[in-house]
């Protein structure tokens, strides 16, 4: 009940659950008419009271009233702005603030010192109230009220308190008295009798510089044996303070300044040297302000707008307080007018009118004025009835899912939880989806208008976030309801940022070509034919390589042709990468028709990944030869001699490889130790083989043979004819042959 939370009724809950949207309850009875404050804070692992950092908050419990807003309490108060007023901690009411004033009087014995009306002139704060004098030889006294420091003013035509006649309009103000008779004196006496305690007055004499024309300190104090003990002008002034005043014994000047029967006010005077100087003095002096204002902070928003109520109390009783109240609509662009002006006899008002889709928020403004007493009319609360609109806030603690680190291409599955945690209903909801990006560019992604949320209930977002295009640190911003597009409570509950890492990729796939299953050689020979796979791989398991613009292929033929193949016919076709698999390999089959006699040919590939990283500084380059008539070179065994196994080598032209082949191996003499069949060979191909069979010096019976010298030869048939020999350019291995046979020779 108290915002320094030190009162016996405080009552403290922990609740434990991730951040979001917490509740409890404080599990007591209200009391009517009760201001409470309540805070909350996220609980340090220290536990240390300096440790919390709290939030803070009140309410006023009304029963049976409708919802509204409130400032009642002390505490509460405090968050108004205030001009020229303040709120006293200890007393607790409305005090207008100080206002510095300053007096001026000046003197001089006449004519030597202040020959002229300026040289007696009296000011407040600059102003004159007393321009002069009415002849010499006496004193004059100025009376302000010590509240209004208005000061009293004299009669021109019938002078007040027996004071002389005054002899001009610029000196209403003051009250003479002429001391050089008893009487004048005596007068002076009685008037200073009539000014009530507390008034602040400001005496001053007017002397000529001839001694005989004045009466000094000594002849006002003989009056006592006419008046009674301490009863005369001289005891009248030093009783207020006037210590000084027996150095008044010759012509000299003074100023005295004091206030009534105070002690607590210092008094001031002055006293001139002689009969030539002037004397002047300044004090100072502090006042209450007549005129403040409370500004109430903004109230709102509202849906409808209902009541406005206030109370307050004057300190003083028969008061003249008259304070009005201004109602101040403030619109959506924040924008003020005045909607009301209320004096005190309206402290309840129908503010129905207002429309509140205009004024969404009202502030209340008091002018609070006392002229007199100086004392502000006491506020005691006001506030307003009205129906709030929705409140709704982001809880996470219900559901959020993001992630901080992914790989570039990586969805990114983005998705948090918004709830209505008002009674009223929101209509379909608005809500903002955006990407800043690590250059500070922001991309608008967008979400369709949500559900209606009834109280209670919740939407979950989810968005999938490509980050293909977002390498760097990123940032999302979601807000749900954006530009205030309806009526809200508040809105700084409704926005998130999320920073995101997205690794760039910056890693190059890798390109494979094969010619029908083999890794050519520059300038080998391959089918006219031929099987071309191309095959791009990538480390990156999120960016498929499934966009045909990734490959770029070109063969340039014999004569100096460059033909670009596309994906437009049988030719070449083009197979995406399946992330499915694990792998992120994308293929082209190329199967192109060429011919030539021994006709060259090169075939140029680029490539590149879903980011642009390139497969190789420069494109994949490679010659070929094309020779159409099938036919096959010489057959040498590799190694020769060998001791454990030997393969054999042979170059395959054309397009079609041999329906039958054999390689029979014989003794010395001719006899056929062992027969190696096309199957046992393995794979052939249009080009330069080498087989994957590999003779280990054993005879059909699995046998070994015997060191020595053995013999060899190639038996084909493709389309029923045996095929012609190959000799390519720079071939001399016909010196290994006699009559179609090899030789090698098995070591062991």
């Amino acid at each position: 009940t108290t915002n320094l939370f030190n009162s016996p009724f405080k009552i403290t809950r922990t609740v434990n659950q991730a951040g979001g949207i917490i509740t409890f309850d404080p599990g007591i009875s209200y009391t009517n008419n009760t201001v409470y404050y309540w805070r909350v804070a996220v609980k340090p692992a220290s536990g240390a009271a300096s440790d919390y950092h709290w939030n803070n908050s009140s309410f006023i419990y009304l029963a049976n009233s409708s919802e509204g807003s409130n400032q009642s309490h002390y505490y509460q108060q405090l968050f108004s702005d205030t001009t020229h007023i303040s709120l006293d901690s200890a007393s607790r009411k409305w005090n207008f603030s100080s206002v510095l004033n300053y007096f001026e009087a000046r003197n001089g014995i006449f004519p030597t010192a202040a020959p002229n009306a300026s040289d007696f002139r009296v000011d407040i704060n600059g102003a004159d109230i007393s321009a002069s004098s009415c002849g010499i030889s006496g004193v004059i006294f100025n009376v302000l009220n010590p509240v209004s420091l208005k000061p009293w003013l004299n009669d021109i035509t019938t002078p007040k308190y027996g004071s002389v006649p005054i002899c001009g309009a610029d000196r209403i103000a003051n009250f003479q008295y002429f001391t050089t008779t008893q009487s004048g004196r005596k007068a002076a006496m009685d008037f200073l009798d009539t000014v009530p305690d507390n008034y602040i007055v400001i005496a001053r004499n007017i002397s000529g510089n001839i001694p005989s024309s004045n009466t000094y300190a000594a002849d006002w104090q003989a009056d006592t044996t006419a008046f009674g003990s301490r009863n005369s002008l001289y005891d009248k002034l030093k009783s207020q303070g006037f210590v000084l005043i027996d150095s008044f014994d010759r012509p000299r000047a003074f100023i005295f300044m004091f206030k009534k029967n105070n002690t607590e006010f210092k008094p001031d005077f002055i006293l001139s040297k002689g009969i030539s100087d002037k004397i002047q003095m300044r004090k100072d002096y502090v006042t209450p302000d007549t005129l403040g204002y409370i500004v109430s902070p903004k109230f709102g928003p509202a849906k409808k707008w209902e009541q406005m109520h206030w109370r307050g109390t004057s300190l003083e009783t028969n008061s003249a307080d008259n304070p009005t109240v201004q109602v101040i609509g403030i619109d959506t662009l924040g924008n003020s007018s005045t909607l009301f002006n209320v004096n005190k006899s309206q402290q309840d008002l129908d503010i129905s009118s207002v429309d509140a889709a205009k004024y969404p928020y009202i502030q209340l403004k008091m002018r609070n004025v006392d002229s007199i007493q100086l004392t502000p009319y006491q506020l005691s609360y006001w506030r307003l009835n009205y129906q709030a609109p929705p409140e709704g806030a982001l809880a996470p603690n219900l559901y959020f899912t993001s992630k901080d680190t992914l790989e570039q291409g990586e969805i990114l599955h983005f998705g948090i939880a918004f709830q209505n945690i008002s009674l009223d209903a929101f209509d379909s909801m608005k809500v903002k989806l955006t990407v800043i990006d690590h250059n500070n560019v922001t991309h608008v992604l967008s979400i369709p208008r949500q559900k209606p949320l009834v109280s209670g209930d919740t939407i979950k977002i989810n968005y999938d976030i490509d980050t293909k295009n977002y390498p760097g640190l990123n940032t999302i911003f979601l807000n749900f309801n954006p530009d205030n597009d309806q009526p809200e409570e508040y809105l700084f509950n409704n926005f998130l940022y999320q920073n995101f890492y997205v690794k760039s990729d910056n890693y190059n796939p890798s390109m494979d070509v094969t010619f029908d299953g083999v890794h050519i050689l520059n300038k080998d020979i391959v089918s006219a034919r031929p099987h071309i796979l191309i095959k791009l791989k990538d480390e990156n398991k999120s960016l498929a390589l499934n966009d045909t613009s990734l490959l770029k292929v070109q063969i340039q033929y014999p004569d100096g042709y460059l033909r670009t193949y596309h994906f437009d016919n049988d030719t070449m076709k083009f197979s995406p990468a399946n992330l499915a698999t694990g792998q992120n390999t994308a293929s082209i089959d190329l199967t192109p028709a060429l011919s030539g006699e021994d006709a060259q040919y090169e075939l140029i590939v680029s490539g590149k990944d879903v980011v642009g990283n390139a497969a190789g500084k420069i494109d994949y380059h490679i010659d070929f030869r094309v020779i159409s008539k099938p036919m096959i070179s010489n057959m040498l065994n590799y190694p020769n001699p060998f001791t454990t196994s030997t393969a054999f080598v042979f170059t395959i032209t054309g397009s079609e490889i041999p329906q039958n082949m054999r390689i029979q191996i014989l003794t010395i003499t001719g006899k056929v130790i062992r027969e190696i069949t096309e199957n046992e060979l393995g794979p052939l191909h249009i080009g330069r083989n080498i087989t994957d069979f590999k003779w280990d010096g054993t005879d059909m019976y699995g046998q070994k043979v015997a060191n020595g010298v053995y013999l060899y030869r190639v038996l084909t048939n493709l389309n029923g004819k045996s095929m012609d020999k190959f000799k390519d350019q720079g071939d001399n291995t016909d010196k290994y042959f006699t009559k179609g046979y090899g030789k090698m020779y098995f070591m062991r």
